[in-house]
Parts: C-alpha cells; sequence; structure tokens
C-alpha cells in the first residue's frame, strides 16, 4: 500500500515540530544563564549584519509581532546587550544595535551551543545535511512568502 501525498506531508511536519522542540529544549539548557532563545537569535542577527535595524524590520526578520520584539528587546536593553536609539531625521522611529556586551553574550551562547550542532551534523554527516538544507531552505522561502504550494 502506497503512503499517499497528505500521509507523507503530515508525517514531514510531525517530525519538523518535535525537532523544532527538541532543538529548542536542548539549546535552551546551555545558553548562558538569563538567555532566552529570541534573546539569541536577535544578538546573533545583529552581529551578523553589523547595522542597526528597527524594531519594526526585526519583527519581519523573526516573523514575531511588533509587541513579541518590543518585549525581547526590552530585556536585551535591560541587560545591556543592546542600545536602542531614536531616528534622528523621525523621532517616532527607533534603532537598534548591539553592544559590546551583547557581542560577548551572543560568542558565549554560539560557545555552548556549538558542541550540540556541531555535533549533530558530524554524527549525521555533513554530506547527508548538504542534500537536506536546499528542501529545508526551499520550504523556509515559500512559507515565507505565504505560499506553501
Amino acid at each position: 500500500m502506497s503512503e499517499s501525498i497528505d500521509d507523507l506531508a503530515i508525517t514531514l511536519f510531525g517530525e519538523l515540530f518535535i525537532i523544532d522542540q527538541l532543538a529548542r529544549n536542548s539549546l535552551s539548557k546551555v545558553l548562558p544563564k538569563g538567555m532566552e532563545l529570541s534573546h539569541f537569535g536577535v544578538l546573533n542577527h545583529l552581529a551578523r549584519l553589523s547595522d542597526e535595524r528597527s524594531p519594526a524590520q526585526l519583527a519581519r526578520a523573526f516573523h514575531v509581532t511588533r509587541g513579541a520584539m518590543t518585549n525581547t528587546l526590552a530585556k536585551l536593553e535591560w541587560a545591556g546587550h543592546i542600545h536602542v536609539r531614536p531616528d534622528w531625521e523621525d523621532a517616532r522611529r527607533k534603532f537598534v544595535g548591539i553592544s559590546p556586551s551583547g557581542r560577548a553574550a551572543r560568542n558565549a551562547a554560539v560557545a555552548a551551543i556549538s558542541p550540540i550542532v556541531s555535533g549533530l551534523v558530524q554524527t549525521l554527516g555533513t554530506e547527508r545535511v548538504r542534500q537536506v538544507l536546499p528542501v529545508l531552505r526551499e520550504m523556509r522561502l515559500r512559507f515565507e512568502g505565504n505560499n506553501p504550494r
């Protein structure tokens, strides 16, 4: 008996959801004290960009509401990991940049999670991971375009 496309799709997304949950749990346990995955995500994003972003741009990049991003940014600002400044041309807007403390916190988080993710890649095999990445990337891009078909 062959598997239907619906059954295959449900199995695929079941695996993705379980992987997401297990990965989040594993990584959350090793992050530096007080850091959440959302904090790491923002710090990592800002560190890679080496440029400021508005809260709205960050919310769009992470596919979260502005309120959720404001909450994350408030915690990061309180910890001294980011600087929030007004837009000099439009006082209603703000810009967010990573601070030296934030860069150090991001680097500590990378050092903590690297053994887990690198070990997984090593166990699975780099060639197998390279093969699956284009499929995962295409899935993400289709969802980002709100057109999963």
